[in-house]
């Protein structure tokens, strides 16, 4: 009788330690599972083990956590019930063959803080239920084909620090409600088709260190308000239709190492300017009106 219990107590220890998910969750998982092709995965699931024995899934609290399937050949659409997994914190798709749009439900991840579905083949537009993933900090979903519009109520993320959506079919301005982001530090929206102008109140965003919007369609002059972002120290600006002078106090971007402003129509004697950016290591101003040229400086370590 006594070995009986025993035996019955290291069960249910087991049981435990491998930690049981929902029904829901574990539903949202093989769904994942059978709209991304799972039998073809490099590094597929058994789906009649535990839930935290498979592949990628972390499991803590009885509650799935994070998702890290980089590189792992997920094929098709993410499906509607993945916003069932309401208690992630981490997804990480990165390099697989994801198609279609974004489904509106991850709206419901509201405790998300990183999400990476990069170099895939996402598309459709961004779903503003986006917006309401305020604990994220990092949202990478660049080297797709989205398109339309950032949405505005992105400005409703005020904890995001890493905004990288470059290398996509982007259109429509960068909203005014990216001011409301004062925690960033990167934003990279390059190599999509951008218009309008540069909103003035990116100067709300203190510690930005890279801001990168080449390759698009922005134009008119660049707000004098930038120079106020002293913790830059990239400044990627080229391809565009920037046009007028350059902002009179450039030069208390002290911390600028990389400055590019190639093909657009700025004027003045822009070579000088380099001169006055004691930590620039690479300033190209190539195609402009004042015929520019890249200036790559050696710096010691």
């Amino acid at each position: 009788m006594k070995t009986a219990k025993i035996t019955m107590l290291f069960c249910l220890v087991t049981l435990l330690s491998f930690g049981t998910v929902s029904k829901k969750e574990k539903h949202a998982l093989v769904d994942l599972y059978n709209a991304t092709n799972g039998q073809s995965w490099n590094t597929t699931w058994d789906l009649n083990t535990p839930v935290s024995d498979w592949y990628g899934v972390v499991v803590n609290n009885d509650k799935v956590v994070e998702l890290n399937l980089e590189f792992n050949n997920l094929k098709g659409q993410l499906p509607e019930t993945f916003g069932d997994l309401t208690s992630l914190e981490k997804v990480n798709f990165f390099r697989n063959d994801i198609s279609g749009s974004l489904p509106n439900s991850i709206g419901n991840l509201t405790a998300l803080k990183a999400i990476n579905i990069s170099f895939n083949k996402l598309d459709g537009q961004l779903p503003k239920t986006l917006g309401q993933l305020t604990a994220l900090t990092s949202l990478q979903l660049f080297m797709n084909k989205i398109e339309g519009e950032i949405p505005s109520n992105i400005g409703d993320l005020v904890n995001l620090e890493k905004l990288e959506l470059y290398n996509n079919n982007l259109s429509g301005s960068i909203p005014t409600t990216i001011g409301n982001l004062t925690k960033l530090k990167e934003v990279l929206v390059s190599s999509n088709q951008l218009t309008g102008r540069l909103p003035s109140n990116i100067s709300n965003l203190k510690d930005l260190k890279v801001l990168s919007v080449f390759d698009n369609n922005l134009l008119g002059v660049v707000p004098s308000s930038i120079c106020e972002l002293e913790q830059l120290e990239e400044l990627v600006l080229a391809n565009n239709a920037f046009y007028g002078s350059l902002p009179t106090n450039m030069a208390n971007l002290s911390n600028l190492k990389t400055l590019l402003i190639g093909n657009n129509s700025f004027e003045g004697e822009l070579a000088k300017l380099g001169e006055q950016l004691p930590n620039i290591v690479e300033f190209d101003f190539v195609n402009t009106t004042s015929r520019g040229a890249i200036v790559t400086l050696d710096t010691e370590d």
